[in-house]
């Protein structure tokens, strides 16, 4: 049964490749900026993400495949042996509640700062500021500072850098990857025109641009088998100073090649704000279903109705949900239940310990009984 076949339900189990979900509902990957001295995940990671083990993907929070990759303070990495054993903790623990989990591969590229580079600057295609971002620093908020563009010799070394997180992660017992190719980080930053002024074979037109990115696909796949490689887009995001010429061309093509590799899946955010100078570009993940028949994941603020809705319309096949995961660790059992939804706390959600993090209340036995007697199954 292939992705466009499957029931839409947003409840019912779902194959992709040789993998099985008990639903198609998918924990987005969360910074949530709370790992510890050597960027090792939080000994309360473990105990996060099983709870939301009734997802039925996990994807982890951002996670830099090398040191150079990191941009904000307390995110953690997966370069180091130690690494490696903490998020063993955690795969071991969400496999024990009958879940499947990725982790998700980072480098920030410009969003950085030389606090987090031993003084050396961050690094993108071009020497080009984002404007009006700041990254947060143990020091708190910081302005980022114009980047060094990578000389083409040091790309090789950027592709082996994931290639050897992406071989870490499956020491670490997970079940997959995904490239982030999102939110205005380097494999973005390559991408976009309004990032990517270079010269040379990385830079000019969009076969150029998207090099980085797939050499990047095809390293982390002679790993893992790209069956069980997943990459992370935001055609017509804005956020991190954002911006492409021509993004239905540039994401276009990006999707049209991404069909050809037999991928896990393509996850696309999709925008909140349109392109200022391309506002009736439909960049939708309605737009992109054409180009690819696999399995496609769509985030961008889904409730349980606009998730349904999705789903039977043939958009997507998977939902990701962000806050309401973060909020409600049971969130799979609360939309069966027709449960009321706790409330997200912005103030924690960056930083901190439990408060916000593994403190959300599950239903209650009498939740249940209750939601049992008003939503029969």
């Amino acid at each position: 049964m292939n992705a466009n076949t499957q029931p839409a339900d947003l409840l019912a189990p779902y194959q992709f490749g040789t993998l099985q979900l008990k639903n198609r509902m998918v924990m987005a990957p969360l910074t949530r900026s709370r790992a510890e001295p050597g960027n090792l995940p939080s000994a309360m990671a473990a105990a996060y993400y099983s709870e939301r083990a009734g997802a039925g993907l996990i994807i982890t929070e951002a996670t830099q495949a090398s040191p150079d990759g990191q941009g904000y303070v307390a995110t953690p990495g997966i370069h180091s042996l130690d690494q490696v054993a903490h998020w063993k903790q955690v795969t071991d623990a969400v496999h024990a509640k009958g879940a499947l989990i990725f982790m998700q591969l980072w480098h920030v590229g410009r969003i950085s700062h030389p606090d987090f580079r031993d003084g050396q600057l961050p690094v993108a295609p071009s020497a080009i500021a984002p404007r009006g971002v700041q990254t947060y620093t143990a020091e708190g908020f910081k302005d980022i500072p114009v980047p060094r563009a990578l000389a083409t010799n040091e790309l090789p070394r950027v592709v082996a850098d994931f290639r050897h997180g992406a071989e870490n992660a499956k020491a670490a017992g997970f079940d997959g990857i995904e490239v982030h190719g999102a939110n205005g980080y380097l494999l973005d930053q390559f991408l976009e025109d309004g990032t990517n002024q270079r010269t040379d074979e990385y830079g000019g037109s969009v076969e150029n641009r998207a090099r980085l990115l797939f050499d990047v696909i095809d390293a982390v796949s002679e790993v893992w088998g790209s069956e069980r490689v997943g990459v992370r887009l935001s055609p017509g995001g804005s956020f991190n100073d954002m911006c492409d010429c021509h993004p239905q061309a540039t994401f276009g093509y990006v999707v049209r090649r991404m069909a050809t590799l037999n991928l896990a899946y393509l996850h696309l955010i999709e925008p909140a704000i349109t392109q200022g100078e391309h506002p009736n570009a439909d960049l939708s993940a309605s737009f992109f279903r054409p180009f690819y028949p696999g399995t496609i994941i769509v985030a961008g603020g889904y409730d349980q109705q606009r998730a349904e809705e999705a789903l039977r319309e043939g958009k997507a096949d998977l939902i990701a949900f962000g806050q309401l995961f973060i909020a409600n660790p049971d969130l799979p059992e609360r939309f069966r239940r027709g449960a009321a939804l706790n409330k997200p706390n912005p103030q924690t959600f960056y930083g901190g310990g439990a408060e916000g993090y593994i403190d959300y209340p599950a239903m209650n036995a009498e939740q249940s009984e209750a939601d049992l007697e008003a939503h029969p199954t």
